[in-house]
């Protein structure tokens, strides 16, 4: 496994200045966000698709720091109701996939988005419970007539351009929010089709995360390193579902914590050791999202913690068995 980290944390330095800060951690992997809600700050996907020499340039700053890019991650919502957001969405993906190919990277990071209720609704709808039967009606379009078709195409597209992993972070408010919607889809669509794997969004989900990565196995192409707290205070009276704004760390049900500050060093020795029976040997990669501290100090302690958990060698012998 290799510590890395998703580089718009640092969306307030250039990516040369970003790389410096990494390394100078011991980070050895970027995962680089290029499109619709990560930005492309770091990674200006349009611009490196108008410029080959550019592209040679841009891979060689990278490779000078010593990095391996894990991923190129286009986070959007390419099945929304509304067209341009969708057309934005998918656009940023076909470039991250174009990107990707020419720079030797086998994994592009996204959602699964999610689509309106019916024909002419103008929001999406994330479903969580299955009566009235409404709902299950909800469920049948989205799923047959809009995010299997779509998602067909996608990796079809992916596929075309030598990408064979295109990692869906498991993430409730999209159709893929848990292990069972993930491998759905996965199983409609086949298996370019895999999860990132973020255990912050499984927490509070009260989904126990060895259970995932074991039910899950090789259809992890890709792992977050961020961490959950819930607070069992709020959950006793209003249980996890919160619409609650993140800033109101007090009131909220769970908030979002780096690495260690929501659960201990054996919850995430599991993790790691887990990850290893499935063959997982990618980027543990940092997602700083902790609005109880900055993002200097909440990067290292997320470094300083996951150095202690990661598993970085080989396996040896089994001498004694």
């Amino acid at each position: 496994m290799k510590l890395g980290v998703f580089t718009v944390l640092m969306g307030n330095l250039s990516l040369q200045e970003a790389l410096g800060r990494f390394k100078g951690l011991g980070i050895q992997a970027v995962e680089l966000g290029c499109g619709y809600y990560p930005g492309t700050k770091h990674c200006n996907t349009e611009e490196l698709l108008a410029n080959e020499q550019q592209l040679k340039d841009y891979k060689a700053m990278i490779d000078d720091y010593g990095m391996m890019i894990s991923a190129l991650s286009c986070h959007g919502n390419p099945v929304h109701p509304d067209a341009a957001i969708a057309k934005e969405s998918h656009d940023a993906f076909e470039r991250a996939v174009q990107v990707a190919s020419k720079l030797g990277v086998d994994t592009v990071v996204g959602f699964s988005g999610c689509p309106a209720g019916a024909k002419g609704d103008k929001m999406p709808n994330w479903v969580t419970c299955s009566w009235p039967t409404d709902y299950t009606d909800v469920l049948e379009y989205q799923w047959n007539d809009v995010l299997i078709p779509y998602w067909e195409k996608a990796t079809k597209f992916a596929n075309d351009h030598g990408i064979k992993k295109v990692a869906l972070e498991i993430h409730p408010g999209f159709c893929v929010y848990n292990p069972d919607t993930l491998m759905k889809l996965r199983n409609a669509v086949g298996d370019t089709i895999g999860a990132n794997f973020d255990p912050s969004h499984l927490f509070w989900q009260g989904i126990d995360i060895p259970s995932a990565i074991r039910y899950l196995g090789d259809a992890i192409y890709h792992f977050h390193a961020k961490d959950t707290k819930v607070d069992e205070l709020n959950t006793g009276r209003t249980g996890v579902l919160d619409t609650k704004h993140y800033g109101k760390e007090s009131e909220r049900s769970w908030v979002f914590r780096s690495v260690g500050y929501g659960h201990d060093y054996q919850v995430w020795k599991d993790i790691m050791s887990n990850l290893r029976m499935v063959g997982y040997d990618g980027a543990i990669s940092i997602e700083h999202e902790d609005s109880l501290m900055s993002i200097d100090e909440g990067l290292e302690k997320a470094v300083s913690f996951l150095k202690d958990v990661i598993i970085n060698d080989p396996v040896g012998d089994m001498f004694w068995a």
